[in-house]
């Protein structure tokens, strides 16, 4: 790139920052009520006079705050702008992109609703008693660049004088991050805390709050050598000294970085770009930690430090580069247990718990939602991967478990939890927006280890749900794929799984049972145009047939297919070979896990025009799955016909469906036909045919023309956010579903907890 064109990429990317805060709407943040405010009976409990009874009971009893306003989880980030990033004192004023942004990494991370507060005062004292006076607001006191060494004087005595949780980030929040990776850095070099020397430079806030964390993890104190822009701490030295720095120096004779980084393990930088030189990194240890830290550039270039010392494991503050030190690991999930117990405090304890939950979560396998969002990427433990990705969506649940229960063990927590695993499973629930709905659903297919088959065996998305199956349910995975490539993918991915040894694989190019598999589907086929040598062409070639041949043969109990291709080609193969009189397709349903609760669809893919007779049987399989997954079953007959104002079209067929269900003995409710906001309105619908027979909104959509089924499904989707669950095949005695291509590895987990369910527990 020559130096015109980097000039232009970077006023490109400058003013793409620019244009992300200006546009739509200036800023990054917004109120929004979480109550309805439509009438006067809202206003009236809103605001006066019932929100009078509110205040009366939090009066009565202060911790009732909590209870009756959002003050629980509400969390004040408070700057004076003194040390903003790398940009230094800017002040109050210019601070405040920054306060939004960790606001917005507050909510969309750990769910916790944040006030950016920028505060014009110099004076540590005085913004300590600014702080201590918004108590009665907020749950919990985020403190953010701020100097040293006001930051510290401000945090002591807010410390001292409130009664919730004051975290000044720049100080803790990189301490834990690198308290994490430095644990793991050191499983990977084989070393151990109390053996290493350490190297730092920056005193300020942040280097000794690592250093004093690195302490807490067990490196003694005589093996810190700290460093900052006069050379060595150490003892008798006068020029900028702090206690805070002083509690480190060191009784030498040696004077700079490149005198005592001699034989050092781990450097750690939070200081400036370059200070770190080849030559410095040449004289340390075999296997060398080096954390350079300093952000935007850091204090030596990993490729200039592998250079001479090809073994270094290096993290850096850079997302471009591996082990990137990030708090936004930390401060969302600590506050998020703290908060939900009601800590008065994060003390030591909380803090440790957070690196464990760390560390720990980087050695387990990647989340296949973190490999989605950052795809090409190397996410395999190891030297160049030592903490977890800001999206991995378990560090909610690990890390504000752990920091939870940490606060209840050490007395701190006025809101102990009851049950710490039910509590894990609300904190998966919030981010796996189906963890809920599909409890119970999981919890039936505990009840017998199914074999199930999928079809697409290569595909990382299978790959990852197979992990997750064999770690999360009782179920045994099966394979169709070649056993080269899924091995050569699951290491690629991270993935510890390996062909047959922790699931078995079916290889379409070289199988002992391929003579079995065709001469089977030939069988079957024979009578319908199948010849021989077609029947061994297409257990060769098509992994959906090969599956569907294996639960015919009862060596898989159900089948899996769709990743790619569409969805009636899947569903040829799956009817020759599995369909019976009995067992024949009703249609296929999607669940639509919606902000506001969830939604079902039918018949998404099945029928394009089903008929009344097919209306009915979907109707009644959707009942049947709906009480799956927990909900009772309230059905919509959708059309735009509305109430028999359409003599003709898809009205007519629902309507003859209905009557269909009007003479069998069901178990739910069901009404139409209706325009879909009549089935989700019910005071609409209750003005349009009063005393109809459904009550509430409905939850279950039934349409009879596969487009219009379709269409909602896919802009629920896409527009409104939804997570989907399916599509479910109803009326094949969970024997085999079809997903789309856009699914997800959770989504096929989810189906596999689907398929997994024992037919007797099915209906």
């Amino acid at each position: 790139m020559t130096e015109k064109e980097a000039e232009i990429a970077k006023e490109n990317t400058r003013k793409a920052a620019l244009d992300y805060h200006e546009f739509p709407k200036p800023g990054k943040l917004e109120i929004r009520a979480t109550k309805p405010l439509a009438n006067g009976r809202d206003l009236a409990r809103a605001y006066s006079p019932g929100v009078a009874e509110a205040c009366i009971e939090i009066a009565k009893t202060p911790s009732d705050a909590s209870r009756y306003t959002a003050r629980g989880n509400l969390v004040a980030v408070v700057t004076n702008g003194s040390a903003v990033l790398g940009l230094g004192n800017i002040g109050a004023l210019a601070s405040k992109p920054v306060m939004e942004g960790k606001a917005v990494l507050f909510k969309q991370f750990a769910g916790i609703d944040c006030f950016d507060i920028e505060v014009d005062e110099k004076d540590p004292v005085k913004l300590a008693d600014i702080v201590c006076a918004l108590e009665p607001t907020f749950g919990a006191i985020n403190l953010e660049d701020i100097k040293a060494p006001d930051c510290f004087i401000v945090e002591q005595i807010c410390r001292e004088r409130m009664g919730i949780p004051v975290f000044h980030d720049d100080q803790h929040g990189t301490a834990i991050v690198v308290g994490a990776a430095a644990t793991n850095a050191l499983y990977v070099s084989k070393k151990k805390f109390e053996d290493i020397k350490i190297v730092s430079t920056g005193g300020g806030a942040a280097g000794i709050a690592c250093l004093n964390m690195l302490l807490k993890l067990g490196v003694k104190r005589e093996n810190v050598w700290l460093c900052d822009i006069h050379g060595l701490v150490y003892e008798g030295r006068v020029e900028d000294m702090n206690p805070q720095k002083a509690a480190f120096a060191q009784k030498s004779d040696l004077r700079t970085l490149g005198d005592v980084i001699e034989g050092a393990d781990m450097f750690l930088g939070l200081s400036g770009p370059n200070v770190l030189k080849a030559e410095m990194v040449a004289k340390m240890a075999k296997r060398p930690i080096i954390f350079a830290l300093a952000n935007p550039n850091p204090e030596i270039d990993p490729a200039a430090a592998r250079k001479v010392a090809p073994d270094a494991i290096i993290a850096t503050g850079r997302s471009d580069y591996p082990n990137q030190v990030n708090n936004v690991l930390c401060f969302p999930f600590i506050f998020r247990g703290a908060l939900d117990v009601g800590a008065t405090q994060i003390n030591d304890e909380m803090q440790l718990a957070c690196i464990a939950g760390i560390a720990e979560l980087a050695r387990a396998t990647t989340s296949a939602e973190a490999a989605a969002a950052y795809q090409g990427e190397q996410l395999t433990f190891g030297a160049d991967y030592l903490i977890p990705k800001p999206f991995d969506p378990r560090l909610s649940a690990v890390v504000s478990s752990a920091v939870a229960q940490a606060a209840m063990e050490t007395g701190v927590a006025t809101k102990p939890l009851a049950d710490l695993d039910a509590y894990r499973d609300r904190l998966n629930a919030s981010v796996f927006k189906s963890a809920l709905l599909m409890r119970p659903v999981f919890e039936a297919a505990a009840t017998a280890a199914r074999r199930i088959v999928f079809a697409e065996g290569e595909d990382e998305r299978v790959l990852r749900a197979a992990q997750a199956i064999l770690e999360e349910t009782t179920e045994t995975p099966i394979l169709i794929g070649r056993p080269d490539v899924i091995n050569a993918r699951c290491e690629r991915a991270g993935l510890n799984i390996r062909p047959d040894r922790d699931f078995k694989i079916v290889n379409p190019e070289n199988d002992p049972r391929y003579r079995d598999y065709w001469e089977t589907y030939h069988a079957i086929m024979s009578r319908r145009g199948v010849t021989p040598d077609i029947a061994r062409a297409v257990m060769r070639t098509n992994s959906t047939a090969i599956g569907a041949v294996m639960v015919h043969r009862d060596e898989a109990d159900s089948l899996i297919c769709g990743t790619f291709g569409e969805y009636r080609w899947h569903l040829n193969y799956v009817t020759q070979i599995l369909g019976t009189p009995e067992q024949r397709p009703d249609g296929a349903l999607s669940l639509m896990i919606l902000e506001d609760g969830p939604l079902l669809v039918a018949d998404t893919h099945v029928w394009s025009l089903p008929t009344p007779e097919q209306i009915a049987k979907s109707a009644i399989g959707a009942a049947r799955h709906a009480r799956r997954f927990g909900i009772e079953p309230r059905i919509a007959f959708c059309s735009q016909s509305q109430f028999g104002n359409q003599a003709e079209g898809p009205g007519k067929r629902l309507r003859a469906a209905m009557a269909i269900l009007d003479q069998m003995d069901t178990d739910f409710a069901y009404e139409g036909e209706m325009n879909v906001d009549a089935a989700l309105d019910p005071d609409l619908r209750e003005r349009l045919l009063p005393g109809g027979r459904l009550t509430g909104a409905a939850n279950v959509l039934i349409f009879g023309h596969a487009d219009a089924a379709s269409a909602t499904r896919n802009v629920l989707k896409m527009k409104a956010g939804g997570l989907e669950v399916g599509p479910v095949l109803m009326g094949m005695g969970n024997r085999a579903h079809i997903v789309t291509p856009g699914v997800s590895a959770r989504g096929l987990l989810n189906m596999a907890a689907v398929a997994g369910t024992p037919v007797s527990n099915y209906g």
